[in-house]
């Protein structure tokens, strides 16, 4: 018994209360600019998420869905119905700028839905250029070798990302790199490079099933004032003509995510063996003692 000065008493364990336990909901550990959830935990809660705050469930997540489903009807149209397939695979990249503002408009952005639309995009690209492949033998390496600049670009700049703690892949600062920063910041840049990108590819495959020159479709008096070498040209080969600056300039955008991802991983190594030597030499002296 302790007696205070103002007369009343109160008992003293002689052992500490035990600590609250931190539930295991709340297993949260910081690294660097996010929070990160341990793996089981995370697994719990989406297993156990309610139908009123369902991830899989939120509107732009089901757009992406409906974005595969229509990339996936065009690959099965892709061989023998240019039509039902220019038209799917277009519904799908137009859907690819709607699910964004979706997000933002309902509160519904997700690290779900990032990486769903990352993934779609990646994915119908490279299915188309695998059949462009086939339909022009001579240029499969070069077409190849887009599909390995793509995916290799975005693991890495994904990647980078998450080792140095950004909330989001397309949050880049202009000190790390300008053009990225241009490219990711600005959304008209982002979708007219985007979408002009896909229709360069769209238009090579549709210069394989359409061969009737422009001169046919167009009135007299309107084809008579056009340069004779344009009107031989297909419209699918017009539109590949307008687009191929946009294509390139897409692939070098792609280099430069490549490098600076690799640049920043190489970052981050360094660090760490930096970091590692320092403890290391902080130790040795301890055990020596």
């Amino acid at each position: 018994m302790t007696r205070h000065s103002n007369g009343s008493a109160r008992t003293q364990s002689s052992t500490p209360a035990p600590r609250a336990r931190t539930p295991i909901k709340h297993k949260i550990r910081r690294r660097g600019s996010i929070d990160v959830v341990d793996a089981k935990v995370a697994v719990d809660l989406a297993t156990a998420q309610s139908y009123s705050e369902n991830v899989f469930l939120f509107v732009p997540n089901l757009i992406g869905y409906t974005r595969v489903i229509l990339a996936g009807l065009s690959l099965h149209f892709m061989s023998y119905h240019p039509r039902y397939c220019t038209l799917l695979y277009g519904i799908s990249c137009l859907l690819d700028a709607v699910d964004g503002q979706a997000a933002r408009a309902l509160g519904q952005t997700s690290k779900f839905g990032a990486v769903l639309d990352m993934v779609t995009d990646r994915c119908t690209t490279s299915c188309l250029l695998c059949y462009l492949s086939s339909a022009y033998p001579s240029y499969a390496i070069l077409f190849q070798f887009l599909i390995a600049l793509d995916f290799s670009s975005h693991y890495m700049h994904m990647y980078s990302s998450l080792v140095t703690g950004s909330r989001s892949h397309k949050l880049v600062t202009s000190d790390v790199s300008r053009i990225l920063w241009y490219y990711y910041n600005d959304s008209r840049t982002l979708f007219f490079i985007c979408a002009g990108n896909e229709l360069f590819f769209v238009a090579l495959y549709l210069m394989k099933w359409i061969q009737t020159p422009i001169s046919a479709s167009l009135p007299t008096p309107l084809a008579s004032h056009l340069p004779v070498f344009l009107l031989s040209l297909t419209w699918p080969a017009v539109m590949a003509i307008l687009t191929f600056s946009v294509c390139l300039t897409k692939n070098v955008i792609n280099v430069v995510q490549l490098w600076k991802a690799s640049k920043i991983l190489v970052g981050v190594d360094l660090a760490e063996r930096a970091a590692a030597r320092e403890c290391d030499s902080t130790v040795k002296p301890e055990k020596e003692d």
